[in-house]
């Protein structure tokens, strides 16, 4: 599959209906999905792997591993409403993924690899939120994809070093944020963002 027909089809997926201003729930793009699926699909991290979702949100990423030949895929978040939204919509097309409502401290299902879009910390009172996601990460993956914002990137490689990991890929993206809560000014705004690969030391 190329990677314009894989964004194509990552398009179709449902966005959020009811998002949690807490859980910091924002869509991530179909281009920008698309692409990170298809890095992990050249690096052999999808191919014939166990794919693990965390946060999956109404699932762009995991029905992207999926499509691409993962061997089993698993979707966890902690949104009752949002699983409800990624089962139907994977039921619907027969995509053959496992959706779980579980908070991410509480999994411990072992995968080949992790693709993930954490909350950005970006919310009063959810500083840090993303720690917990590369935390859980290394406890049951060999390889993580993972997306931070750029200017955090310097803490979360702190982080990783303690952890005995090791970052070989990175990418930067603009990510656009749509007008979605009250408190937001602009009808879009755009972050930078960093694209991680991270090696356990599982």
């Amino acid at each position: 599959m190329k990677k314009k027909e894989l964004e194509i089809l990552l398009q179709k997926v449902p966005s959020f209906d009811s998002p949690i201003p807490h859980l910091e729930q924002y869509h991530t793009s179909a281009n920008i999905a698309a692409d990170i699926i298809f890095t992990a699909h050249q690096l052999g991290d999808i191919d014939n792997r166990i794919i693990l979702d965390l946060g999956c949100g109404t699932g762009i990423f995991s029905i992207g591993a999926f499509l691409t030949g993962a061997k089993k895929v698993i979707g966890i978040d902690i949104d009752t409403n949002i699983i409800d939204i990624a089962r139907k919509y994977a039921e619907k097309n027969n995509f053959k993924v496992i959706y779980k409502v579980q908070d991410v401290k509480d999994v411990e299902i072992k995968c080949d690899t992790v693709i993930m879009n954490p909350p950005f910390g970006a919310q009063k009172g959810n500083k840090n939120a993303d720690r917990k996601f590369i935390e859980k990460g290394f406890e049951v993956a060999t390889v993580l994809y993972s997306l931070h914002l750029t200017k955090t990137v310097p803490f979360i490689k702190k982080l990783i070093t303690s952890l005995r990991g090791n970052i070989n890929y990175s990418k930067n993206y603009i990510f656009p944020i749509k007008w979605t809560f009250n408190f937001h000014k602009k009808r879009t705004s755009n972050f930078n963002v960093t694209l991680l690969r991270i090696e356990t030391s599982i």
